[in-house]
């Protein structure tokens, strides 16, 4: 894309592994916390990338950036994680230019998650945006196009119901409990970690079981505690969580931990106990299913999970496709633009210095000019004259290049490299 002058490399590329090809185990090896996210971008940042947006959620793993060959951005995400290249070719996928805006675009509008409608990638992808830019790793093309999926994603969400009725891995948790845990109401239940898929968890089993036999643990107390507040609950010690874990019937486990924060060693439980594993790497061993009434159910199950809800949302797709394609014209007129800035820019500078010019000569010459009023006029003539060329070049979709051409010659434009 170096002929829209947004990036001193050829091509946006962007390369990841989803839920699609990978499962939770090889999506877990190439997680990304929040250390390994600021020390890539900031090896990326020496490197040369520029330009780059790092996407990495319990769904999915993606960098998005310019890089003179996509093996780059491929070797600074299995260096900074637990995957390696081998690994990651086995089920990656590398998009090129309008590929890889195209994916963005259904990424951040809810249309690519693993449970259709689910919007929380949204403020991910502000995150990351943001976090990109505390390294400096932000160029126009880059705000444009996040800014632009925003916009689709909130227009797909007011225009269309393909959000409507709860769906999420929260919501799918809760009915999946509703649904093979009897008199729920009687029953005891721990959550374990508070990230956002937890308090969401969370919420959602208040919302639809009005349940109050709800114990919090957290390694850091002081935020279960606040939302423990919010819904009057019970908070333990992360001390107490074995003695917590033998007397639940249904323990979620939401940690966020590179390594499984549950294991056999820590249950000794008499009664059935259903573990629901709701983070990306696993959390839970396998090895607490050798134990007797254990039941395990990971992610990735519960994603799988669908209910009226989901099936009526798919009839909103066309309408959501409808809405991006438009949302996406306009970004791509905007990029059409970016190919004659730099002429644009060049005309205005050589404009100004035969203004400049012009009013020197004029002063010399001329009794009492007024040269503050001379410079105001010269100016917004000027302004007009840039605008008129501007306009002609993005209303022209065969001469573009001609016209540039032209104006270059005319003028005796020198552009910088």
């Amino acid at each position: 894309m170096k002929r829209y002058n947004i990036s001193k490399h050829n091509s946006f590329y962007t390369v990841g592994l989803s839920y699609k090809n990978a499962d939770a185990i090889v999506r877990g090896k190439f997680s990304l916390d929040q250390e390994a996210t600021d020390a890539l971008l900031t090896e990326a940042k020496t490197l040369g990338v520029d330009g780059l947006l790092i996407n990495s959620t319990c769904n999915r793993t993606e960098l998005h950036g310019f890089a003179q060959h996509p093996f780059q951005l491929i070797k600074l995400l299995c260096d900074h994680s637990q995957g390696t290249v081998e690994e990651f070719q086995e089920v990656a996928y590398v998009l090129k230019n309008y590929e890889a805006i195209n994916h963005l675009f259904r990424v951040g509008t809810g249309l690519d998650s693993q449970i259709l409608g689910d919007f929380e990638i949204i403020s991910q992808l502000k995150r990351s945006f943001y976090n990109s830019k505390k390294h400096d790793l932000t160029n126009h093309f880059l705000e444009r196009l996040v800014n632009s999926v925003i916009q689709a994603s909130k227009r797909i969400k007011n225009e269309t119901e393909i959000s409507s009725g709860a769906a999420s891995v929260a919501f799918a948790s809760v009915q999946y409990i509703l649904k093979n845990v009897t008199d729920i109401s009687d029953k005891n239940i721990l959550l374990f970690g508070t990230g956002k898929i937890g308090r969401n968890t969370c919420e959602n089993l208040i919302k639809h079981t009005n349940h109050s036999h709800i114990t919090l643990i957290n390694r850091t107390k002081n935020k279960a505690e606040k939302i423990a507040g919010k819904f009057n609950l019970v908070v333990k010690d992360y001390g107490d969580l074995q003695a917590e874990i033998r007397r639940t019937d249904v323990l979620i486990v939401a940690t966020g931990a590179n390594a499984p924060t549950i294991t056999k060693e820590l249950i000794y439980t008499k009664k059935p106990l259903l573990i629901l594993d709701l983070s990306i790497p696993k959390n839970v061993a396998d090895n607490v299913l050798e134990l007797k009434g254990v039941s395990l159910l990971h992610l990735d199950h519960l994603s799988q999970i669908t209910d009226e809800t989901l099936e009526r949302r798919k009839q909103f797709i066309p309408q959501a496709e409808g809405i991006i394609d438009e949302v996406k014209l306009d970004f791509n007129q905007w990029l059409e633009t970016r190919k004659f800035a730099p002429v644009i820019k060049a005309l205005k500078k050589k404009l100004k210095s035969m203004k400049e010019e012009e009013l020197d000569f004029q002063s010399k010459k001329l009794t009492g000019f007024n040269s503050e009023h001379a410079d105001i006029i010269s100016e917004r003539i000027i302004q007009k004259i840039t605008k008129q060329f501007a306009n002609h070049l993005k209303e022209s979709e065969n001469d573009a290049d001609d016209s540039l051409e032209l104006i270059q010659k005319v003028f005796q434009l020198e552009l910088n490299s």
